[in-house]
């Protein structure tokens, strides 16, 4: 007999488990369905985000990163470690439990908030009084009824055509961070957040790094000089980035991946590498959720068509996160998923997406939040800039790492801040001062008058709102 549900939620990621939470904080019995799977069978919900993206691809990052402090900076601070020798297999298993902790902890807050996990495939049967039939497929198989479904499938990767992910020489975002061993050469095609990062931890553990990338301009959606910033910290730490390319046959065979490609210039190359990274984008998963069978709409990417508020065509459906349109984001997920528990609790949810941060987890990191100054030009606004560099700043010079800048754009007339962009160390924690200054419409006056902390990063945010004015401090 099927089981009664105010709210199904389908998908366990960064979207879907909070949804799900919130959900059942608001009073209403929820379930979750989540087919992920750990390494020996069990559930690992969470999503690509805790599994095979955010999380373990930040753990990795943060080893390399200490690895190649240990190498080449320690010294500089007085510490002498001599040789330094590289545990791939402990690193990686270190990912592996911080995986882990997440997958546990999110059965453990289900558990908390009294959310019925179940673990399989969930996908529509079909609509019935007062709700939907959801059919659970996996070691046990189920049938469940809610008044209220939200999809929240997240996204898988895209594969070039002809170079099908095989998860040994053509790797997507799963395979880079199951690497065995260091390759010798490592190319990537496309030089996004994924290609950045995981160029950045294998170049760091020894690998020569090729990236290949078909647009012309570096992070074209990044503020242009904060993309070159960034451009000359990669050049001189020895990332390769081609730009303006055009990938051709790539061949695979045991002793690696060979890819033919126009150069900017319109001359034929040829890359040899041991393994290839393909990172040119995600796309919807909607793959086996019978969205056909009940009459739910996707558009032409396979995404499922939401309006503003994340409804679908279908009364009592919702979407939410990589599924539908908008920023791929596990954050912009979260956000969703909240606005869209609390909507069916006949709240007023609400998601802000000119306040949703970007943030590229290398080194330096990269975070924005708002409009870039290439967009302001585009619409013909009238604004003013400020910037300032850590070059001048008292605790970057501590930590010995003084990379990029920040940067302010306000409205000319107002002085409400338009937009944020760091290039730098600890950007990604940076950022958030700038998202809630923007979500309050503060103006960056505003952030020039807040006191801040001595010596502190933060103390960059300050000066560079004060740079709007041309009346920094420090520099």
């Amino acid at each position: 007999m099927s089981q009664q549900f105010d709210v199904i939620v389908i998908g366990g990621g960064p979207g879907g488990y909070i949804a799900a939470i919130r959900a059942a904080q608001l009073g209403f019995k929820v379930a979750c369905i989540d087919e992920w799977k750990n390494a020996a069978g069990g559930p690992a919900p969470g999503g690509t985000c805790t599994n095979v993206g955010c999380i373990p691809s930040k753990a990795l990052l943060q080893s390399s990163e200490h690895f190649e402090h240990a190498n080449l900076h320690f010294a500089d601070h007085g510490i002498n470690v001599g040789s330094v020798k590289l545990d791939l297999g402990k690193m990686v298993g270190r990912k592996d439990a911080v995986v882990k902790q997440n997958n546990d902890g999110i059965l453990y807050l289900f558990k908390k908030n009294k959310v019925t996990f179940f673990h399989g495939r969930g996908s529509f049967v079909k609509a019935v009084d007062g709700g939907y039939e959801i059919a659970v497929k996996g070691a046990k198989d189920d049938t469940l009824t809610g008044k209220q479904v939200i999809v929240a499938t997240g996204s898988n990767a895209r594969a070039l055509p002809g170079a099908a992910f095989d998860e040994e020489n053509i790797l997507s975002n799963d395979g880079a961070l199951r690497l065995g061993a260091v390759p010798k050469k490592l190319g990537l095609i496309g030089s996004g957040v994924i290609g950045l990062e995981m160029g950045s931890v294998w170049r760091r553990l020894g690998a020569e790094v090729t990236i290949l990338e078909g647009l012309p301009t570096f992070l074209g959606a990044v503020d242009e000089q904060i993309a070159k910033e960034a451009k000359k910290a990669f050049d001189k730490q020895g990332l390769k980035i081609e730009l303006g390319v055009k990938v051709g046959e790539i061949k695979s065979a045991k002793k690696g991946v060979s890819i033919a490609y126009t150069n900017a210039k319109g001359e034929a190359q040829t890359l040899e590498v041991d393994k290839l990274i393909v990172s040119i984008g995600r796309v919807p998963n909607t793959i086996g959720l019978n969205a056909e069978g009940v009459g739910l709409q996707l558009d032409e990417r396979g995404a499922v068509v939401v309006d503003g508020d994340c409804k679908t065509n279908l009364p009592g459906v919702w979407a939410i996160g990589d599924v539908v349109r908008g920023p791929m984001l596990a954050h912009k997920a979260e956000e969703e998923g909240v606005a869209v528990a609390e909507r069916i609790a006949g709240q007023h949810g609400h998601v802000n997406f000119n306040t949703i941060p970007w943030v590229i987890y290398t080194s330096p990191e990269i975070a924005w939040v708002g409009e870039t100054e290439q967009q302001l030009k585009a619409r013909g606004a009238a604004y003013k800039a400020g910037t300032f560099p850590f070059l001048a700043n008292g605790r970057a010079r501590a930590l010995g790492d003084t990379t990029g800048m920040v940067k302010f754009l306000a409205d000319a007339a107002t002085d409400e801040i338009l937009g944020v962009h760091i290039v730098g160390p600890m950007a990604s924690e940076l950022i958030s001062e700038a998202v809630v200054a923007m979500e309050f419409k503060a103006s960056s006056e505003d952030i020039a008058r807040i006191c801040h902390a001595h010596p502190s990063l933060s103390e960059a945010t300050k000066e560079a709102a004060l740079a709007v004015d041309k009346r920094t401090l420090n520099f």
